[in-house]
């Protein structure tokens, strides 16, 4: 009965994402395909729970973020994983480890190969019987040199009518760009000149879902993707997938119907696993993925990486305090995914609505001091806008107006950081930002691609010998760093659905209260976001809680004194 009534869900999905271009038969035809790809599934696989609590924290890294002469890198990340990361993380987002032409694998030539010195998908599946394993669904674009594209070319299978071709006639000049190159390629293809669509680079030919054979190929890749351990789905670029004439071609009706349907195919099979979608957009537009609670389980929380960064360089949280007291509590099972840095850059767009002119220009010139690139778009009157800063979150954070010789850096990004891992939703941390790593000028030089300069890659032999030496950097910033996680793991009121509160102390101070959803524990989360002492005018009963970062210090006054940026969390219990 509940089969039934979830087969009626999949026909009337498809019905909004296709009707009037395919008729019933086709849309039963099509639901039946879909239905035919879970069963087969669910009858080689028993049911598997998958438990998301306060324990959760993910690292985000590529497969090949560590290296080694003598195994698939894989394998070496995976030895290091077990000796350094174990205690304090157990999800691992593998960016795309495919085959790939372009764009540190977002250009995917084969989504059912891995890139043979990353490894095979033996190595992800004995990654997955101890972590959640997260990857990269590349859903909106295809290399132009992988085998899909060739055969499009040839019109054979697989890629026959798969990539997305306009005529002149389509109107582009509502479009929302995320670059600034080209948006689309004239091509004299089958006997007349169309015009291949490329949203993010002419390399990456973007698909076409109003070819149902496109969606049905990306449901068996997910279930592809489920059969050797993955369990988190990373929907890259998702809100550019349908494209309309005369329309912005982004988070089209379409858009969010093929999500739900993800969704929907997911729920229904045996293995839990759960949709994370990446839209790097303002606010509101980003919050809508989480649909009504049918859409995506997780969100990317955009807003808070520039929020958080411009808080510390001006040493000013009015905004992010403005920001938090309207952020959306999430639902149970859904979820915020926070993260300071990824593999991209700082995106500007989260800001759209937040920061002024004013303050987004004071803050691009201070990044830029810092040794940030800038990655643009283009915008409808042709002029250009900035897209993302191109900076590690330790260049960003190093320095700043009130601190221009980096007195405090060390203290800015834990500070940062212990927000991050304490706020609502879940934690992420970029492999690199455990060390501290700065911009990678070098790789910058020879690939002359802005965001190279945050995807810095270790041999096994440095990263580990770094990491023995208690006084070096790396060091440093790791030991820091897991401390915050080893706490958070143990306290209920960071469970990523417990209730987040925003107390607003005022522009000098960033200050929550969490509430574990069984209500006996509560937290307060306070940071002094200046290089001077805060003395936070807080109820007095938080003075005499304990602050579960620092033990020791617990005055149990009446009043708190925080260093510059320190970061307190007081437990009631």
């Amino acid at each position: 009965m509940l089969f039934q009534k979830n087969q009626r869900k999949i026909s009337s999905i498809l019905r909004t994402i296709y009707k009037p271009s395919l008729n019933e038969r086709d849309i039963d035809h099509l639901k039946d395909q879909i239905i035919q790809i879970i069963k087969k599934f669910n009858q080689k696989n028993s049911k598997k729970k998958l438990t998301i609590s306060e324990k959760t924290s993910l690292v985000i890294c590529y497969g090949d973020n560590i290296n080694s002469n003598q195994k698939s890198s894989i394998q070496v990340f995976q030895n290091f994983f077990k000796k350094n990361l174990k205690k304090y993380f157990n999800a691992i987002h593998f960016l795309p480890f495919y085959p790939s032409s372009s764009d540190s694998g977002f250009a995917v030539k084969d989504h059912y190969k891995i890139e043979k010195r990353i490894g095979s998908w033996s190595d992800i599946k004995k990654v997955s019987k101890a972590n959640h394993v997260m990857a990269d669904i590349v859903i909106n674009h295809s290399s132009a040199r992988g085998l899909w594209f060739k055969n499009f070319l040839k019109k054979k299978r697989p890629g026959k009518d798969y990539f997305l071709t306009v005529n002149s006639k389509f109107n582009t000049s509502k479009v929302v760009r995320p670059r600034d190159h080209k948006l689309l390629k004239k091509i004299d293809i089958f006997k007349k000149s169309d015009y291949l669509w490329r949203t993010f680079s002419a390399d990456q030919i973007d698909l076409d879902f109003k070819n149902p054979s496109v969606l049905l190929r990306f449901i068996k890749i997910m279930v592809h993707l489920v059969s050797n351990g993955v369990t988190i789905f990373r929907l890259d670029a998702i809100a550019y997938l349908w494209k309309k004439n005369g329309t912005n071609c982004i988070n089209l009706k379409q858009t969010h119907e093929i999500v739900k349907l993800l969704r929907l195919i997911s729920n229904l099979l045996n293995v839990e696993t759960i949709i994370i979608t990446e839209t790097n957009l303002p606010e509101k537009e980003n919050l809508s993925y989480f649909g009504k609670n049918d859409e995506a389980n997780w969100i990317y929380n955009f807003s808070l990486p520039p929020l958080l960064i411009h808080a510390f360089l001006f040493e000013n949280s009015q905004y992010l305090n403005q920001w938090s007291k309207k952020l959306p509590n999430t639902k149970f099972k859904n979820s915020y995914l926070n993260f300071i840095a990824s593999h991209d850059g700082i995106g500007m767009r989260p800001t759209e609505g937040i920061l002024n002119k004013k303050s987004l220009n004071d803050f691009l010139k201070r990044l830029k001091k810092n040794g940030s690139k800038f990655s643009y778009r283009k915008v409808q009157n042709k002029s250009r806008k900035v897209y993302e800063a191109n900076i590690t979150v330790y260049d960003a954070l190093k320095n700043s107006d009130s601190d221009p010789n980096g007195k405090f850096f060390l203290e800015r990004y834990l500070a940062a950081h212990a927000i991050m891992i304490s706020f609502e939703g879940i934690p992420a941390i970029y492999f690199n930002s455990l060390f501290g790593k700065s911009n990678d000028e070098a790789k910058y030089v020879i690939t002359g691609n802005n965001r190279d300069i945050n995807r810095y890659k270790w041999s096994y032999e440095n990263i580990t010998k770094k990491l023995k030496d208690k006084n070096s950097k790396q060091s440093i910033f790791y030991q820091n760093l897991v401390k915050l996680l080893e706490i958070k793991r143990k306290q209920k009121a960071f469970h990523p659905n417990a209730k987040r509160l925003n107390i607003n102390l005022g522009s000098k101070l960033f200050c929550f209260k969490r509430i574990s959803l069984d209500k006996k524990q509560t937290i307060i989360s306070i940071t002094n976001c200046t290089s001077v002492d805060q003395f936070p005018k807080i109820n007095k009963k938080y003075c005499k809680w304990k602050n579960i970062i620092n033990p020791k210090i617990n005055s149990l006054n009446k009043s708190l004194k925080l260093k510059p940026f320190e970061t307190m969390w007081l437990s009631n219990i």
